[in-house]
Parts: C-alpha cells; structure tokens; sequence
C-alpha cells in the first residue's frame, strides 16, 4: 500500500465522528413545520375538553371523562389504572381543568416555539399518560400514541423552537444577559 493509499483511508477518529446535523434552510422548514403541526394537534386536542364537567354530566359518560375512564375500564399498567380510579375520577372537575391547562399550554408554546424542549417533555409526559389511559380501548389505534411520543422526543432532542420559532429570535439575547433567569430560559429553549 503506497503513501496516497494509506493517507485517503479513514482513520479510527474519521470513521467514529459524528456528521452534523443537516441545518439546511430545508431541515429549518422541516423541523418548525413537526413543531406546528404537534402544537395544532394540542390546540385541536384541548377545543374537545368542555369545561366546567368534561364529560363527566351525561349518561353515559363522555369527551375527557369516558376516555380517563378507559385506563380503569381497559388497563394498560395496573397502578396507574389504580391511581385513576382512586384519586384522579374522584376530583374529576380539578383533574379536567388540569388537563385543559396543560393541553392548551403545550399546543400554544410550541405554536411559537418558546421554552421548546420543557414543552416538549410536557407533551411526551401527557402523551405518555393519554397512552397508558386510551392504549387497549376498542377502536384504538396503538401507533397514534407511539407516533405522539416519538414526535415530542424528536422536538426536544432538536431544540425545535430554534427553527422558525421564539426560542431561536430570542436565545442571542438570553446568551448576553448576565442572571439565572437567562440561564434558565437557554435551558429550556
């Protein structure tokens, strides 16, 4: 093997280096078009939560309170049905309201793109919950779930508000500013 051969081969640190991530204007589009579709997802998820009993007046049951009922009626992971039953449907009404809040304020933040990556933990921890509620009820189908985690992961693994959204307007401005609150908010973005 002459000296040319040998230079082009790649070495042992070529061959284990990580490519960056594509930051093509492209991948930016991609990224910020995963980020509003998630959050309208949330947005139209919160507009069938119908306060002030979410289901919980009619007989039978319906909206969030047939759909909560589901992790006792179906269960998927017996002590979360365990903690449903017990202590979420006996405060239904504060329980709903909780959810509204939640729902509406993950599909507004990621809207916009601010606080990224904490609203994206947000969104995979009640997506977690939907699914350990809803996973074995009839008619369900099992990969909408898996898709809503993976979705939320994807969007915290890459910063997804730094796309188009305020997370990337505003970081410079949160990286010169002297204080804990600045470091916070990098954090979260």
């Amino acid at each position: 093997m002459d000296t040319d051969e040998r230079a082009s081969m790649p070495t042992r640190k070529q061959d284990t280096a990580e490519e960056p991530l594509d930051s093509s204007r492209r991948a930016r589009v991609a990224l910020a078009t995963l980020r509003v579709g998630v959050g309208l997802m949330w947005v139209q998820n919160a507009g069938w939560k119908r306060p002030p009993h979410f289901g919980a007046d009619g007989d039978p049951v319906s909206g969030l309170r047939k759909f909560t009922g589901y992790a006792v009626e179906h269960p998927v992971f017996p002590p979360y049905a365990w903690v449903v039953d017990n202590v979420v449907l006996p405060h239904f009404t504060i329980f709903g309201w909780l959810v509204l809040l939640a729902e509406a304020s993950i599909g507004a933040f990621l809207l916009v793109g601010l606080g990224t990556r904490l609203w994206a933990v947000i969104g995979l921890l009640q997506s977690l919950a939907i699914t350990l509620s809803v996973l074995n009820a009839p008619h369900e189908w099992h990969w909408s779930y898996f898709l809503m985690l993976l979705a939320h992961g994807a969007l915290w693994a890459t910063a997804a508000g730094r796309a188009f959204g305020l997370d990337g307007a505003l970081r410079p401005h949160w990286r010169r500013s002297p204080g804990r609150l600045a470091a916070i908010l990098m954090r979260l973005s």
